[in-house]
């Protein structure tokens, strides 16, 4: 067996125990787009041996981060999403320009959708004229249904 099929002792693949890759996407901030980001989303997560349904959840919840953004974006922005991956775990983090509200709402049935989907949820705002959100995803991690 090579070490790209290989399986250590932790159960991290033996050709993924070191990645650690970081993918950017800028795509225009309407929703017609965000097809695409699901996609690369499952990709990526594909790279990682997630799951089938680790897929799909990371995949509903960035869509569900990015349609919250989309409805405080100033129209004709960017949405940028960029992912971490690492090992065992992909970060997500999505975000828009804005003007007014700096942080999405954390009390609605779309955050509470976010926090079941994925294993960390976070708002960031680096500036008054940003919104962002921060998803992690760790292989093999349980979710109570």
């Amino acid at each position: 067996m090579t070490d790209e099929t290989a399986t250590r002792a932790d159960g991290i693949p033996g050709g993924l125990a070191g990645i650690r890759d970081a993918v950017s996407v800028r795509l225009p901030a309407a929703s017609a787009y965000l097809s695409v980001l699901r996609t690369a989303t499952a990709g990526l997560a594909a790279r990682l041996d997630f799951t089938l349904d680790e897929i799909e959840d990371l995949r509903i919840a960035v869509d569900e981060a990015c349609a919250m953004l989309l409805g405080h974006a100033v129209p004709g922005t960017d949405l940028i999403a960029e992912f971490e991956l690492t090992g065992q775990e992909m970060i997500v983090r999505v975000e828009v320009s804005t003007v007014g509200q700096a942080e999405p709402k954390r009390d609605d049935f779309a955050w509470m959708v976010l926090t079941a989907l994925a294993d960390d949820v976070d708002a960031e705002t680096d500036t008054p004229d940003r919104m962002g959100i921060v998803l992690h995803k760790r292989r093999g991690s349980a979710r109570l249904t």
